[in-house]
């Protein structure tokens, strides 16, 4: 019998909403398929950038106002390496590094990165179960005029400013999907899809072909919090990407990204009017205040999405 729920995660939102739904279920029930196409490499050293969001917000030392990094952090050694012509715009934080530092040791040694999530989260006292998406290499890449960039230096460096032609998930089609990932997919109670960009923090998730089939095939039902209100993304890039997609920038194109799996969508009050358009013979639509401002409202819209479910 199912006993876990599944959540499908990329960084700030999801990690808000992971915080209000381990508020309210014991987080050994929880397990957290994340995303690895932000995944990149500075200073020799491999960097998981949500993998890290989600184990420090479950672990209670994530930097809740800039939404990534940890608390009280210092970067001293960012500062000291911008003169040594090392590429600084990526801010590592000192305590952020020894996060970096362990995971490249370990991954040098032989553990994959699934291993490695695994005894980290261990060592932080986090819970719920966190299950980087594949162990392979898939990498978010970025069509510019001006080239291919990958997903950090558009978002990071460039501050999500070029123009956008497509999204490439490199990689991805070949990537495996550990047997832990399908089997959270194929056994879970509820499978949610949290309020995340669906191009680049859910999109690089589902271009690993075993999990969308698995999403396909599973029992579970499968309901998404929507990302976008009315004709803008919460926050993030969320609009310039999936406008370069082909997708409308609102609840309805969130729904289309999904469209071959999903069972239910939670979107804001605000929608409401748009509920009839989108609701169609096999899609509910659920509608509630989706925004997290704190752990309070994070803790409600978990315990709406649990009864979305039944």
């Amino acid at each position: 019998m199912a006993n876990h729920y599944t959540v499908l995660a990329g960084g700030t939102g999801a990690a808000k909403f992971l915080r209000g739904l381990t508020a309210v279920l014991p987080p050994e029930e929880v397990h957290v398929i994340v995303n690895v196409g932000d995944d990149t490499e500075m200073w020799g050293l491999h960097i998981s950038p949500d993998v890290d969001t989600i184990l420090y917000a479950l672990s209670g030392r994530l930097d809740a106002e800039r939404g990534w990094g940890l608390r009280n952090e210092t970067f001293r050694c960012l500062e000291a390496i911008k003169p040594l012509g090392m590429p600084s715009w990526f801010q590592l934080g000192d305590a952020d590094l020894a996060t970096h530092l362990t995971r490249t040791e370990l991954l040098r040694g032989g553990l994959t990165l699934g291993d490695v999530t695994e005894r980290l989260a261990l060592l932080f006292g986090v819970q719920a179960k966190v299950l980087p998406a594949s162990n392979d290499r898939v990498r978010t890449k970025i069509d510019t005029p001006e080239g291919l960039i990958s997903f950090q230096e558009f978002f990071v460096r460039d501050r999500w400013q070029p123009d956008v032609r497509s999204v490439i998930y490199s990689g991805a089609a070949e990537a495996r999907a550990p047997i832990s990932v399908v089997s959270s997919i194929r056994e879970a109670k509820a499978i949610f899809i949290a309020p995340s960009n669906p191009i680049t923090s859910i999109g690089p998730i589902l271009a690993v072909p075993a999990i969308r089939d698995a999403l396909r095939c599973t029992r579970a039902d499968i309901i998404a919090i929507s990302p976008i209100i009315g004709t803008a993304p919460v926050s993030g890039p969320a609009a310039k990407l999936m406008e370069a997609c082909g997708y409308e920038v609102s609840p309805a194109g969130v729904v289309r990204c999904y469209k071959d799996f999903l069972d239910d969508v939670i979107i804001h009050e605000t929608d409401a009017a748009l509920a009839a358009s989108i609701r169609y013979d096999t899609l509910g639509v659920h509608v509630t205040d989706i925004l997290m401002p704190d752990i309070e409202n994070a803790r409600r819209l978990a315990e709406f999405a649990l009864g979305v479910n039944g």
